[in-house]
């Protein structure tokens, strides 16, 4: 999608105007020549705000995954320099409220200013260069009485959300991805969709490398609202549908179980477990592709130990939470990303999603939510505390004794 002219051009104003002011004070508190200041603050809002006027009329839809990656990382650019200045210019005029009552300005508003822009600037690359390959492992015990004697201490490995075009041909995350979850020994992996941004294309270089996780009960996947093609241009209907057939057979080809609106029963001891996977089933503007009353062959209500998998956690609580007639003891999702940001347990996914990171129940907790948080990233190439997840699940019939 291409980003309107009337949004563009406000942006790039509003970056010429604060290099002004910045350049402007830099003259006017260090006494240094006025035009060289003034050259800079003109040439680096062209350079600046000019190439991302330019960017913003490229038809994203069409680009390949190369040049999408590139202004992936110019966007990040852009943001890290001029959201600190914001913050600098909006502390400063804040220490000029006084010289509207014919008072002195205040100083240290703009050098508090100087300090957080500066933080800020800090804490964006840290985020694209430590924390988006730190990788944070998450125990859960989940305990349910109603969980079959066998598969008392079962564990389930699980990810999402790789988006691997944004890792462009880069594996090196993803090769460590895949060692950290074999080497917690689970039982069962699962991915809880979207693990291309648009096309099937970005999946090729990373295939043989995800072919590699390995789990004795195996390992599921189902696809996410990125994984239908929906966000990219297609020359037909025909392309489109070649494009998804080719991200299954792919999965398919790794070794992986791809439960399109389908169950897994996994069998142990005389018993099962049934891993329900259904397709996209999301909240506006999100199309719904899946249908839970198909994936499974019975009665959702029925005695069976079912765990779902649903990539967007709206799913969850529009239509099992508190539902009496849907015997679904866990369900895991993804989708949110924690927006890719998360600091001290907050983030503005809040704003957004009433679910977005951890373990929810319902009223009573006979049904349960987990969301994974994801690996891999949109829109910016970093994660600011919203680290990779992969969450270990043991599956228990009883709490463990102190």
């Amino acid at each position: 999608m291409r980003l309107p002219l009337a949004l563009s051009l406000p942006v790039l104003v509003l970056g010429l105007l604060v290099d002004w002011y910045i350049c402007r004070a830099i003259w006017l508190r260090c006494h240094t020549g006025r035009r060289w200041w003034m050259a800079l603050a003109v040439g680096t809002s062209v350079l600046f705000g000019g190439g991302m006027l330019a960017l913003s009329f490229i038809p994203k839809t069409t680009l390949g995954e190369d040049s999408l990656f590139t202004i992936m990382w110019c966007l990040f650019v852009y943001l890290s320099v001029y959201i600190p200045k914001y913050i600098f210019v909006a502390f400063d005029l804040a220490g000029k409220i006084p010289v509207l009552w014919h008072g002195r300005r205040l100083k240290w508003p703009g050098r508090a200013g100087i300090g957080v822009g500066v933080a800020l600037f800090v804490v964006l690359w840290w985020g694209a260069a430590v924390d988006r390959y730190s990788i944070d492992v998450r125990e859960q015990v989940f305990v349910n009485d109603r969980l079959p004697e066998v598969f008392d201490g079962l564990r389930i490995a699980q990810i999402s959300d790789l988006h691997v075009g944004t890792f462009g041909h880069d594996t090196a995350f993803v090769s460590e991805l895949v060692q950290r979850v074999n080497a917690l020994n689970p039982d069962i992996i699962v991915f809880t969709g979207d693990i291309v941004n648009r096309h099937t294309d970005e999946l090729p270089p990373f295939a043989p490398v995800l072919a590699g996780l390995d789990a004795p009960l195996g390992v599921y996947s189902i696809l996410g609202n990125h994984d239908y093609g929906d966000y990219y241009h297609w020359d037909s209907a025909a392309d489109k549908a070649d494009n998804r057939r080719r991200l299954e057979d792919i999965q398919r080809s790794m070794g992986w179980q791809l439960l399109n609106n389908s169950t897994a029963l996994i069998a142990q001891g005389g018993d099962t477990l049934a891993l329900i996977g259904v397709e996209n089933i999301g909240d506006p503007p999100f199309p719904i592709y899946g249908d839970l009353d198909a994936a499974y062959d019975g009665d959702l209500d029925d005695e069976r130990f079912k765990i779902l998998l649903s990539h967007n956690p709206a799913h969850w609580e529009a239509d099992i939470a508190d539902a009496p007639d849907k015997n679904i003891a866990l369900t895991l999702a993804g989708h949110t990303h924690a927006m890719q940001v998360e600091i001290g347990g907050w983030s503005p996914a809040a704003w957004r999603y009433r679910y977005w990171s951890g373990m929810y129940a319902d009223a009573d907790s006979s049904h349960h939510l987990y969301v994974n948080i994801g690996c891999g990233e949109v829109g910016i190439p970093a994660r600011i505390g919203a680290r990779p997840e992969i969450t270990l699940f043991t599956l228990r019939r009883q709490p463990s004794l102190p």
